[in-house]
């Protein structure tokens, strides 16, 4: 069966969005090469094939094929957050390799500045956490308005921000648990604030009070709390 370029690029976009990857490898293989193919002659086209392979190249630990791809076509904007991330993920794996450990935050910050991102995937907007800051912003308020997207939101989110509908839904993840974690804490502060204590404690004798069965001595001039056992 022959695909016009067109057809292809649609194929692939498909399938990385999925993830399907050994699918998606499989398609890859019954591609002429593009010196022979009138993929050649489309850019848009061209660049949907190539994110392609390099996705399924990191995918099966090819990393120098890889990197061959990314530093060999002027990618479009809309295609550099997955790139970025694979080029950045395909450089902390070499390295977790080389040092035998997992890297920390000061590990990955050294990788970084170590193997930069090349031009054909940075247009030298400020990224945070891997992620441009314009995908960070469209994820955030889509988070105020639904902390729980759909799976079609998923998609349409991944196609707005450039990112695959893993990387949004990993992100929406996080960010619940951050919040949750952020919820969790400001709560137990305030349920054992000096006065908020005082309050639900039921007086028993001057300066003891009964909390949960258990006698709590205050000291109300240094706020320090005594548990008598």
């Amino acid at each position: 069966m022959i695909f016009t370029a067109e057809q292809v690029a649609c194929v692939c976009e498909v399938l990385l969005q999925s993830g399907y990857m050994d699918r998606l490898a499989g398609f890859l293989r019954t591609l002429p090469p593009p010196s022979s193919s009138s993929l050649s002659s489309f850019s848009g086209e061209l660049e949907s094939v190539l994110k392609a392979k390099a996705t399924v190249a990191f995918h099966q630990g090819r990393f120098s094929d890889l990197y061959t791809l990314l530093e060999g076509f002027p990618f479009s904007p809309r295609s550099h957050p997955l790139l970025q991330q694979l080029w950045l993920q395909a450089h902390y794996i070499e390295a977790e390799g080389q040092r035998g450990r997992p890297l920390g935050a000061v590990g990955k910050y050294r990788v970084r500045r170590k193997f930069p991102l090349p031009n054909t995937i940075w247009d030298g907007e400020e990224t945070n956490y891997c992620f441009k800051e314009k995908s960070r912003s469209i994820l955030r308020k889509w988070y105020h308005h639904k902390p729980y997207p759909s799976t079609r939101e998923k998609r349409e989110l991944a196609v707005a921000t450039g990112l695959t509908t893993t990387q949004v839904s990993n992100w929406f993840k996080n960010r619940r648990q951050r919040d949750r974690t952020t919820d969790v804490t400001g709560s137990e502060q305030q349920i054992f604030a000096p006065g908020i204590l005082r309050r639900l404690m039921k007086p028993i004798r001057r300066n003891f009070y009964s909390f949960s069965g258990e006698p709590v001595k205050i000291n109300s001039n240094d706020c320090v709390y005594k548990i008598i056992f």
